[in-house]
């Protein structure tokens, strides 16, 4: 039988509410928004950025995967794979008793008809999908709009004949799920990761580069596509779109007016080293102040110690004398779309901790 899909989650919004609270949601958090974004605490302020945190899109996932624990208690219900670049979400889930079909080598061969699948607010493959529709599993997609409206955007462009150039990684599980979508409706794409690949296409289309070189190596240029065509028939040769969504747009534009509009000492960004917006939120921080990716309020090790990923980096590291241990600091701190509000939460109190005077103690 082909499976069954919940695309609207479970109508049991309310029954899990609680839980989501409790393991997610942040008083002080709350406290600092109701107040201009700024806590102050002996030597120590800190300034939220206006956007932060979760998006409508990960806490809609989290939420129905919350949601189908509860439907179907006595069922084995899995995960594709990692539902958001969250650990501290993903550890959770797994302690409730959803299984990560990724942390296994045998995969998709696990399932059974009656087990219950959650595909991950990235989506998941063309492929993917029809090999669990064969099996007959009970799906809950969680996939987010934003992914959606991009791959809606993808198979018009296939259906148009146009290649699909697509920004991003080509490991990740979201530029692999659109990449699909040209493909089953026929169409082709071409993924680039960085500028030198962008330049690398721009050369080939122009005529100049190499066909070898070329191969998996993909970008998105409308200046080279006009040098090709010229300008009158650009549109019948190219087309393009924005796919940042606008939670990810709005958490940046936040943090520039934070940087721009407040006298910060250090930037604390804290989210997934995995969570390519969490990424990006750093290295716009690093451009003007010394910025710190922690992936949870465990990294503040102490006054004098951070544990912590730079910029550009693939490994954390320990850095020393990070924080000023006398005298007034003023710390910025925002978060990527896939960090709970507990977890700021948490970060700020051990802000404080190491803040305060022995008076305040």
């Amino acid at each position: 039988m082909p499976a069954l899909i919940f695309r609207k989650g479970l109508d049991l919004k309310h029954a899990v509410a609680g839980m989501l609270a409790d393991n997610y949601h942040s008083a002080l958090v709350e406290q600092i928004k109701a107040e201009d974004f700024t806590y102050h605490a002996g030597r120590l302020t800190v300034h939220l950025a206006r956007e932060f945190g979760f998006c409508y899109g990960v806490d809609r996932a989290v939420d129905y995967a919350y949601q189908t624990r509860e439907r179907f208690p006595d069922r084995r219900v899995f995960l594709t794979g990692e539902i958001i670049h969250n650990p501290h979400v993903n550890d959770k889930l797994r302690a409730m008793g959803i299984s990560f079909l990724s942390d296994a080598a045998d995969g998709l061969d696990r399932l059974e008809a009656n087990d219950v699948v959650i595909l991950p607010a990235f989506g998941v493959t063309v492929a993917m999908l029809q090999q669990l529709d064969r099996r007959g599993c009970t799906l809950i997609d969680t996939t987010c709009g934003s992914v959606l409206n991009v791959w809606k955007n993808v198979r018009r462009y296939a259906e148009g004949g146009f290649t699909s150039i697509i920004h991003g990684k080509v490991w990740h599980e979201e530029t692999q799920a659109t990449a699909s979508q040209a493909v089953e409706y026929g169409g082709k794409y071409l993924v680039v990761f960085d500028r030198a690949e962008t330049e690398l296409v721009c050369d080939y289309i122009r005529g100049k580069g190499d066909r070898e070189a070329f191969l998996g190596k993909f970008a998105n240029a409308t200046s080279a596509m006009l040098e090709r065509y010229g300008e009158p028939p650009l549109a019948v040769h190219y087309q393009a779109f924005d796919t940042i969504c606008s939670a990810t747009q709005d958490r940046q534009d936040a943090v520039v007016a934070l940087l721009r509009d407040r006298a910060i000492d250090l930037m604390i960004v804290i989210g997934g080293y995995n969570s390519s917006n969490t990424c990006n939120l750093a290295r716009i921080c690093a451009a003007s102040r010394p910025t710190f990716h922690i992936a949870d309020p465990d990294c503040l090790v102490s006054v004098d110690e951070i544990r912590h990923r730079p910029v550009g980096q693939k490994t954390e590291v320990i850095s020393t004398s990070w924080l000023p241990q006398a005298g007034d600091v003023t710390v910025g701190l925002t978060s990527g779309a896939s960090t709970p509000d507990n977890l700021v939460g948490a970060a700020i109190d051990r802000l404080a901790s190491f803040t305060q005077t022995p008076a305040e103690t």
